[in-house]
């Protein structure tokens, strides 16, 4: 039987709000489902609460209210916590995706977060 998981996409503001939203869907109050994209990624690869037989979905409710809190003002801001903390060789492309972000082109992080599920787990998101 499928497990599936719900998103309430009313309460992902931030990146962080996801971690949060994401953690707590899977693993209950305080639960961890990555902190990072990087992170996501390997939990969607299995091992982090999901079942055994990778037979799972996540449901995001509300994605639209999602998909606009984590359009390009968010990842403009993430951009710029990782500019601040990437090695010196990774600055100059960081800031081309950050004057991207400013202008209010290029991927968002919603399309971030819906590549990796698309990447690791294909079909097993739903955006509702």
């Amino acid at each position: 039987m499928t497990t599936t998981y719900v998103l309430d996409g009313r309460r992902i503001h931030t990146l962080e709000d996801f971690w949060a939203v994401m953690g707590e869907a899977v693993n209950g109050p305080g639960g961890y489902f990555g902190r990072n994209l990087d992170a996501l990624n390997d939990c969607l690869a299995g091992g982090f609460g999901t079942p055994d037989d990778d037979d799972f979905t996540v449901e995001w409710h509300d994605h639209a209210s999602s998909r606009q809190a984590l359009g390009h003002a968010e990842t403009a801001r993430q951009l710029e916590i990782r500019l601040s903390r990437c090695h010196h060789t990774n600055r100059p492309a960081v800031a081309e995706e950050l004057a991207a972000a400013r202008a209010g082109t290029g991927p968002t992080v919603f399309d971030w977060l819906v590549g990796i599920f698309e990447g690791q787990v294909p079909g097993a998101l739903r955006l509702r």
